[in-house]
């Protein structure tokens, strides 16, 4: 009987090491590790794709960025004292100047011909018919001839018509006669120190002064 609860005994440590050793691995041993690698990656990727989001919004406000810009002026002198009294006042601002498209002329010519020698000997034809005009010598129109430019396109289509009766096909070239005017432009921190009633005094105190609100870049010329 002893041998036999011996050999029982035996039997059960050799069944429970074998029971051990064929045990499949829990899942729960490794998910909190593979769960923790996961959120940690999803968060890193997260933030590196937010970032760039945000540069974009940052620079599409800057571009969009509204100033207030003082002047209209002829003289830049009128300017630099507008920006010499703001800065007395501690308001942050700056001359720039802008080429503004002021009016349209016409201009009137005939192409240039194959050579300058045709050029030349068309000019003396229309010179003999009292025709007003000179060889062009610059641009894309060299030694056309320019008939003349004329403030109103009425006017210049006038002149076509009686070149057209002369025998000659004119053509006709719009030319836009730029202005330069002088602007304060205040910085966008600096806007709020300028309310209704300085704006009174200033345009009091300099002729001719006008405000606009306009995008921050619309003048890019700086002094």
């Amino acid at each position: 009987m002893r041998w036999m609860f011996l050999l029982l005994v035996v039997l059960n440590l050799f069944y429970y090491v074998w029971h051990q050793q064929q045990a499949p691995l829990r899942p729960k041993e490794v998910a909190p590790l593979a769960l923790t690698q996961d959120s940690k990656r999803d968060i890193h990727l997260l933030s590196e794709s937010a970032e760039p989001a945000r540069r974009e919004r940052a620079g599409s406000e800057a571009a969009d960025a509204v100033c207030l810009f003082l002047g209209g002026f002829e003289s830049e002198s009128a300017a630099v004292a507008v920006e010499q009294r703001l800065l007395s006042l501690d308001i942050r601002s700056r001359v720039q100047s802008v080429e503004a498209a002021a009016a349209i002329d016409y201009w009137v010519y005939l192409p240039p011909l194959a050579s300058r020698q045709a050029s030349l000997r068309q000019l003396k034809e229309l010179q003999a018919r009292k025709i007003d005009s000179y060889i062009i010598t610059q641009g894309d129109l060299a030694n056309g001839i320019s008939l003349g430019i004329f403030p109103r396109e009425d006017s210049a289509k006038s002149v076509m018509q009686r070149l057209r009766d002369a025998g000659y096909e004119s053509e006709l070239r719009a030319l836009s006669r730029t202005h330069r005017g002088y602007w304060v432009r205040i910085a966008p921190e600096s806007r709020r120190l300028v309310g209704d009633a300085l704006l009174q005094n200033l345009a009091f105190d300099f002729n001719g002064l006008q405000h606009q609100l306009m995008p921050c870049e619309s003048i890019a010329t700086s002094r």
